[in-house]
């Protein structure tokens, strides 16, 4: 049987947490952040974990994940 190829862009954005849930960089906080609220900046620091419906295309992406 083949070896199953991992979707890089997909390695690149998304991990697996320690208790084996998805993780993924908030969006959206490369430039234009001067004018936002301190609050809006504080929450584009931390990491999103994915939504439930996405993970099995994630899984399917990174088959070695």
């Amino acid at each position: 049987m083949p070896k199953l190829k991992t979707h890089k862009s997909t390695s690149k954005r998304f991990w697996k947490t320690g208790t084996n849930k998805f993780a993924q960089r908030t969006p959206n906080q490369d430039h234009f952040n001067a004018r936002e609220k301190g609050t809006d900046s504080r929450a584009k620091k931390s990491d999103k974990l994915v939504f439930a419906g996405n993970i099995s295309h994630i899984k399917k992406s990174l088959p070695y994940v």
